[in-house]
């Protein structure tokens, strides 16, 4: 990686001082964020029978998920559920009412939760896990220990936490 931006710096410079080239000018891009946490039990009891899919703000009635969407919301940066049926949810998307404890969670289906989370926050260089120590489920725990994404996560416990870019 130094060797490449040895290489990148030389040429550069080279090329500011050869009056035929143009100047090159090379940008970093900014990294990508995105804020997630795991789903909840309580969900919104007028969807259980509705058979309509709907956006993970909809769904989930927890206090703690509530405040954590409306904080991401608010400072408009990028989040996401980690649900135990569908695995990572963007705010975006539609899904119809479920009812999945993780401790139901069968080794294969945690392959596929993992696999899911790995490629769908692939593209992500800092994913910032919001959860409650006291109330951190097993299998949470697991898939941010056992994640190929893992030393991009950072775990954290106060919604004051979420940070516009």
């Amino acid at each position: 990686m130094l060797k490449m931006q040895e290489d990148i710096q030389s040429i550069l410079q080279a090329r500011q001082t050869e009056p035929h080239h143009p100047k090159i000018e090379v940008r970093r891009t900014p990294q990508m964020k995105i804020y997630v946490t795991h789903c909840s039990a309580k969900k919104s009891k007028s969807l259980k029978h509705a058979s309509i899919k709907v956006t993970p703000d909809q769904l989930y009635t927890a206090t703690p998920t509530q405040r954590f969407m409306n904080e991401c919301k608010k400072k408009s940066v990028k989040w996401a559920i980690f649900s135990d049926k569908y695995g990572v949810w963007f705010p975006e998307e539609k899904h119809e009412w479920y009812e999945k404890d993780p401790d139901t969670v069968s080794e294969q289906e945690f392959k596929q939760l993992a696999r899911n989370f790995e490629e769908r926050l692939a593209d992500f260089d800092e994913i910032w896990f919001y959860h409650n120590p006291g109330r951190f489920h097993p299998l949470y725990e697991r898939l941010l220990k056992e994640a190929k994404l893992k030393g991009r996560i950072v775990l954290f416990t106060h919604k004051n936490d979420i940070a516009p870019k």
